[in-house]
Parts: C-alpha cells; structure tokens; sequence
C-alpha cells in the first residue's frame, strides 16, 4: 500500500492510496472512489505538481478526469509515488506504456461526426496515456486499404474511428501488405462512430459497445487477442472478410438500408421489419464442412471459451512466411453436406453480435477455427417477428427454425439471376462464392481476451 496527500488549487484534500488492483481516491468529507488500474492512464509528478489521469464511469457512460494537486511531504515521496502508481497500471498488466498508435478517422461514416468525437473524447484519452499517434482522416473509398498495404510493421496498433466497414479495408489492405503475416500481427481496435458498430460490441459488449471512451482505454490497455478471418472468393478473386457473409433478408436489410445510415445501427431493425412484407425465399445452394457439434455441444464450448483467455500465440509473434494461407477446400468433393430446404436468409460469420440489437452468433469464439453458419429456414412471418424480442440475446439460436453449425468452409450457388450478398456489410455481386476460415490469423485488442456476450439459456 502506497499512499500521497495532495492539496488541489481549489484547497480540496484528496488522499491517494495504491492497493493491490486499484487507485483508492478520497477526498476530504467525501465517498472513496475506487479506481481499477487498467482504468489508470498517468501518475506524473512535474513542476511540484502531481496529476493523476484516468477514466471514471459517471452514470452510463466513461469520462476522462484529470486531477491535479501539491503534494504533502518531501518531492522524491511524490516521484516515487507517481512511479510506482504508472508501472502497476501498465507493467504491472502486462501492458506497454506509451503505445504508439496507427489512428484512421473516417469523416463519412454513420452520422458523420467521427472527427469530433474523436477529437474530443478519444484523442484526449490517448494524450493522457503518453500514446505516439499517427493520425490519417480518411478521404476516399479505399484510401484505409491503401494505408494498410503499405503500413509500417512498428506500430503497436491499427485505430480505426468509424463502423465494421473501415476494419474491413484496413483488413484487406493489411493482406495485400508485402509480409502480410506479419503485418496481421498488429492488432487492430475499433472506436465506434460508424452504423454498423458490431466488432466493437463483441469486444466491449453490449453495455459498453458504444462507449468512445471505453474503447479508447481499449486501444491503451487492451492485449492481443487472436481472431480467426476468411477468405471469400468469388470469380478468382480473394477479399479477407472477417466479420459475415450475408444473403436474403439479411443481405438485403443491411445493403438495402444504405440511405438510413444517419439512425445509426436502428436502420438494420426498419430494414429486417420492411423485408418482412414481401417474405420472400433465398435461392440459393448452400453446401458446407460442417464440425460434428450440436446446439448443446457449441453452447456448453461457448461458455468454457470465457473461462479459457485467448492468449497471443508464440507462433502469432513470430509468424513464418510473407504469404497469406493457401486455399484448402476451393476444389475439394469430399465431405460437405447440401441444405436443401427453402430459407429466409443465410447468415455467416464471427463475433455473437452484428448489432446491438441482434446477435446473430451467439456459439461464435474468436479463435475456433470455425464460421458460424446460421439458416433460417422459411417459417412463418409471426414466428420471425416473434423472435424480435430475444433478437438481441442470440435467442433464435435455439429455435427449430434456426439451423445452426459450425464449418470450417462453405460455398454457395445462386438458384437466382438476382438478389443481394453483403460481405461485411458491402455489396458483393450476387454470384457462386466460396469461403474458407484462417485459424488466428489476424489479431485485435481486447480488455477480456473473450467476445463480450452472455449465452442465451435454453429454454
């Protein structure tokens, strides 16, 4: 235990005292704060004065406070204080000080106001945490991409202000990179401004997924986490997708909805409801690799996963080869598996949450070596509005109607000359696809080491 009395310039008594996990702060005549030391971003002592920066919750959301104040006692208890207090928040994690941060901020994405936000809330964050930026506002469709290819291997993370749609090119753009391997060793986190915000609700969940400054302390605090990706390719050509694959209702809510991006993510339950109307059948053929697991099996491995940390390989850190994975399954006959009944939608991906008010994979872990693959076969229009409800708690994955497996590739044929895929919410061509799943190959931030997302109970 390591205590300091400071007098702040309005005369007010505060009494600091590092424990164990946390910064105690008591002010004189009031209620003691406890402050968790991943939440701690500086102790400094300069100038006869000590200021302590860290992010406290106020209500419903997280705010930056700085405090400030003359120290009682002799200058070296003070340094020695401030010192001990910085390397326990960040040493004492396991946690770099001073990161030196990638930071893509993209004007344009869901209400426009990323900048601001950024500026505001987040930058400030970073400050204080003595983070190295590099700051780029993006200008063009591609331009992340662009930046991402030619990135420099000694950043300690990609920072990307907007939706799911900018971490798919900074993805993309990190595949065509000269080493991509390594180059997907940086760990990506997201600070959510866009519509379409689900990466960062798996990774902050529900209560925080939204919270610019939460995820901020993600990006300064956070460690890397292994995430499997994939590979969709379609006509010769390999797009990285590390989020869904989408087709029928689902498909068309999300690229349909396009013009509704100022309701932020409320635009994809206008859109679901809207195609409900028509109701219409996805024509396709859909044939997978299927992992011989049931609901009870991926449910009682789901919760394990929260127990078990995803840690960051040794072979993550020191990857072998410049070269993305071969492809495995693009000709492969043997062992796949037809669904050969009419469907609403297919919906493909990682990550329990593709909003927040759907979580479409609730079985999904980061670094299963597997693509959640979800059918919802054509019911009725009261069963599917009935499920609106427990949308949000992944309760669908345990409805009969909800065909659910977990593979490690799927392809698909289109039945139709017309209807729409979304590949991480952008528009794809609606032709013949394959996909295929890379184990741990890219990496993100993660204050948990675990998606963020409770299990839906059986009923």
């Amino acid at each position: 235990m390591a205590e300091l009395i400071i007098h702040t310039p309005s005369k007010k008594k505060f009494t600091l005292t590092l424990v164990q996990d946390a910064l105690h702060i008591q002010r004189e005549g009031s209620k003691l704060k406890k402050i968790q030391l991943r939440q701690v971003l500086e102790a400094e002592y300069k100038s006869k004065t000590v200021q302590v920066s860290f992010i406290h919750k106020s209500r419903s959301s997280f705010h930056l406070v700085r405090l400030e104040g003359k120290p009682q006692g002799e200058p070296e208890i003070a340094s020695n204080w401030t010192e001990k207090v910085t390397k326990a928040a960040y040493e004492g994690l396991g946690v770099k000080r001073g990161r030196r941060l990638r930071v893509l901020v993209n004007p344009h994405g869901g209400t426009g106001k990323a900048i601001s936000v950024f500026t505001q809330k987040v930058e400030p964050v970073f400050r204080a945490a003595g983070c190295i930026l590099d700051v780029t506002h993006t200008t063009h469709n591609g331009h992340a991409l662009e930046i991402a290819k030619g990135l420099s291997l000694d950043y300690d993370g990609i920072i990307s202000v907007s939706g799911d749609g900018l971490v798919h090119e900074i993805m993309n753009g990190l595949a065509q990179h000269a080493t991509p391997l390594k180059a997907f060793a940086i760990p990506i986190a997201p600070i959510p401004t866009g519509s379409g915000n689900g990466l960062a609700l798996n990774l902050l969940g529900l209560e925080y997924g939204f919270d610019v400054v939460y995820a901020a302390l993600n990006a300064v605090k956070g460690s890397p986490m292994d995430i499997d990706v994939f590979s969709f390719v379609q006509g010769g050509k390999r797009t990285i997708s590390f989020m869904s694959q989408a087709m029928g209702l689902m498909a068309d809510l999300d690229i349909g909805t396009e013009n509704l991006r100022w309701m932020g993510d409320t635009r994809f339950v206008v859109g679901f409801l809207r195609g409900l109307i028509p109701f219409k059948s996805c024509p396709i053929e859909l044939s997978y690799k299927a992992a011989p697991k049931d609901k009870d099996t991926m449910a009682r491995e789901r919760q394990e996963s929260l127990n078990r940390p995803n840690a960051l390989s040794s072979a993550r850190k020191h990857p072998e080869g410049d070269s993305l994975p071969s492809l495995r399954f693009e000709t492969e006959t043997e062992g796949w598996t037809t669904f050969d009944k009419p469907m609403l939608f297919l919906y493909c991906g990682k990550g329990p949450y593709v909003a927040r008010d759907y979580m479409a994979f609730p079985a999904s872990t980061p670094d299963d070596g597997f693509i959640d693959v979800v059918v919802q076969t054509l019911s009725s229009r009261g069963e599917v509005i009935g499920g609106l409800n427990s949308a949000p708690q992944g309760g669908s994955f345990w409805k009969d109607s909800c065909h659910y497996v977990k593979a490690s590739a799927f392809r698909v044929k289109p039945l139709a000359a017309k209807g729409t895929l979304s590949v991480d919410g952008e528009s794809f061509p609606f032709e013949p696809f394959h996909v295929e799943v890379h184990p741990r190959m890219a990496t993100l931030l993660s204050l948990s080491g675990h998606y963020v997302a409770p299990f839906p109970p059986k009923p």
